[in-house]
């Protein structure tokens, strides 16, 4: 067994494409239109799904608004200095939620950024 995606609906499925593309670096993998369900399904990553986890996006056309509701904590996403990526994320417009530094009692290094649609992605970095 292995866990193939993670789904987020989306407002605004272009936005949300750029944010993940552009942003945080992954690969718009495929992407189909559903006409008859009206919906779009979008899922990106950083490798060819065979191999990684997908994160995919549905963009449900009637719907313009989603409340993120209190269940859902946030995506974790490693990367290699969470204070250059942080930076990145805030050089192109991100939200950063949290300062890059140690998390609370700990010694993880770790940021908190915002999507376009305000889902929480925690950036880590790999100890030393």
């Amino acid at each position: 067994m292995r866990l193939l995606h993670t789904m987020l609906r989306v407002e605004n499925l272009e936005q949300s494409i750029k944010f993940y593309t552009e942003i945080m670096g992954m690969t718009l993998l495929r992407q189909k239109d559903y006409p008859d369900g009206r919906f779009t399904l979008a899922f990106l990553g950083y490798g060819d799904e065979k191999e990684n986890t997908a994160l995919e996006l549905t963009h449900n056309w009637d719907t313009d608004h989603y409340d993120l509701g209190n269940g859902f904590g946030h995506l974790a996403i490693e990367v290699e200095d969470v204070y250059t990526a942080a930076e990145k994320i805030r050089d192109h417009g991100g939200k950063i939620l949290r300062e890059p530094g140690p998390m609370n009692a700990g010694t993880t290094l770790l940021a908190f950024v915002a999507d376009p649609d305000g889902y929480e992605i925690e950036l880590l970095q790999p100890k030393a």
